[in-house]
């Protein structure tokens, strides 16, 4: 391309580039004032705008001054009311002081007039009685000191007299209404009392199919019977007795399992240690239902429902122990019944009565286990599950290892002496039952005239025939009084006992 062209190009280039700028920059004139007066619009817009909420503003906050002036200025017309109503109720208060305080001049005015005439009288009664007491002394020859000595000491050994016999009787009569109310008490609470009699022992014994058993049992050079009592700790007693084992222990829920243990071995036929273990194991378990669910039901049928599960579970262990052959928990129940009964009878609560009689031998159920008594023992362990201090004393003192200073302490021991002596409850006890009819029967026929004696009831009744010719009517009367008093002198039985003196005249002669 030849140099002129390129210089024209580069011309018109350039004069292209100068008139693109000074149309641009027109154009962005043109914007800019179009810019300026929008923005001049606006401005305007907004002054008006501002305008009208100033106003509006001014007249809402009149309006509020206009309402808050009205409400202040009835507050203190109120406010000037109720000055108003105190200044007048102030001033009639004082008004009133002002008459009562006329009143209380008027008053003690009066008073004090009469209190000059009274210490008037009163000098005149004194000297009246100086005058009398100068006759007395003068009639009677002693001074006034030794008059008044003499009648304190009359006076003295008088009511020093009067108070004894009140005493001695009102003492007669409370220990006759005690001994009463206790006997009536006493035997309302055996009668209601409905009991099976049952006789324990401290033994199991387990019958076998045949005395060939015995020998799979003890086992080769006696290592299933060693195994079984190492296991179980029951001493397996194996002698001459046929088809019978006897089980012993001092622990008797131990001696329970065992006895489980043992039958399940015989049923299944298959006798060997593994085997052993196997049944120990199953009896365990079993056995620990069996006590929980009998200390539950001891506790739903006596009425109680908050003991805690340890107490529940060591009272149904009293299910397999025994005392003199009578089994624990079901006297622990006996118990629980009599003391709430006789609670009720003498008008108090017989809830706790009744669960310290459930609770007071529970320390049997773990005495081979710990040292001390059995009362001790169990007022711990009630104390330590959070038995209220009332039962853990009464616990405590059902057998005099404490003075009991409770109505439920006492009512416990009653209970716990009735259940224990009613006839058949213990074979120790079965003896002096008999013992005790002997007593009565020998009673009557030692009176003069008394012909047959019989003891009834259970002991609760003697009736006693007398010869007619020798006893009247009225000496009969006499007779059942002696008796009864003799009984109660040389005796000692719960309840009540009942004096029957029976007086028969019969005549008989035959036709021929």
């Amino acid at each position: 391309m030849p140099p002129i062209a390129i210089v024209l190009i580069i011309v018109f280039a350039v004069v292209g580039i100068v008139v693109g700028y000074l149309i641009s920059n027109s154009m962005q004139k043109s914007k800019a004032k179009k810019a300026e007066g929008t923005a001049s619009d606006i401005v305007a817009q907004a002054k008006k705008e501002a305008e009208s909420i100033k106003r509006d503003a001014e007249v809402e906050a009149k309006d509020a001054a206009y309402r808050l002036k009205n409400e202040t200025d009835k507050e203190i017309a109120s406010r000037k009311r109720e000055i108003s109503q105190q200044e007048n109720r102030l001033i009639q208060r004082e008004d009133s002081l002002d008459k009562r305080a006329d009143s209380l001049d008027k008053r003690e005015h009066k008073i004090s007039s009469m209190q000059g005439q009274v210490e008037k009288k009163e000098q005149e009664v004194n000297e009246a009685l100086a005058k009398a007491n100068d006759t007395l002394e003068q009639i009677s020859a002693m001074t006034q000191d030794q008059a008044r000595e003499e009648l304190i000491n009359r006076v003295k050994g008088d009511c020093t007299k009067k108070a004894a016999a009140i005493i001695r009787n009102s003492e007669q009569q409370a220990h006759l209404e005690a001994d009463k109310r206790a006997r009536n008490i006493l035997s309302l609470a055996i009668q209601r009392l409905a009991a099976d009699n049952t006789s324990e022992r401290t033994i199991s014994s387990v019958p076998i199919p045949s005395d060939d058993l015995k020998g799979r049992i003890i086992g080769r050079e006696g290592r299933n019977i060693r195994t079984f009592e190492q296991i179980t700790g029951v001493n397996l007693l194996i002698d001459d007795t046929p088809e019978v084992v006897v089980l012993s222990c001092f622990d008797p829920v131990r001696r329970e399992i065992g006895r489980i243990t043992l039958e399940n071995l015989i049923a299944d036929g298959r006798i060997h240690p593994a085997r052993i273990e196997e049944m120990f194991a199953k009896a365990t378990k079993l056995v620990n239902q069996q006590v929980q669910q009998a200390g539950q039901d001891a506790a739903f049928e006596v009425g109680i429902h908050d003991f805690d599960p340890e107490i529940i579970k060591t009272l149904g262990r009293l299910k397999f122990r025994t005392s003199y052959g009578q089994n624990v928990l079901d006297h622990s129940r006996e118990v629980s019944y009599l003391a709430g009964m006789m609670a009720s009878e003498l008008g108090i609560d017989p809830v706790p009565a009744r669960r310290a009689g459930l609770l007071h031998d529970i320390g049997k159920a773990i005495d081979h286990e710990v040292e001390g008594s059995h009362a001790v023992i169990g007022a711990d362990l009630a104390r330590k599950y959070g038995e209220r201090p009332g039962i853990v004393h009464a616990i405590e003192a059902h057998h005099n290892d404490v003075e009991p200073q409770t109505v439920v302490a006492v009512l416990v021991q009653a209970a716990d002496a009735v259940s224990a002596a009613r006839p058949g409850a213990r074979s120790e006890s079965m003896e002096n039952y008999i013992k005790r009819l002997e007593k009565l029967e020998e009673i009557a026929n030692s009176h003069d005239g008394v012909e047959r004696t019989y003891a009834m009831q259970a002991g609760r009744e003697i009736r006693v025939m007398v010869e007619p010719e020798k006893i009247s009517d009225a000496e009969s009367v006499v007779l059942a009084h002696d008796i009864a008093k003799q009984i109660e002198e040389q005796m000692q039985y719960p309840g009540q006992i009942k004096v029957l003196v029976i007086r028969e005249s019969r005549a008989m002669d035959y036709a021929k």
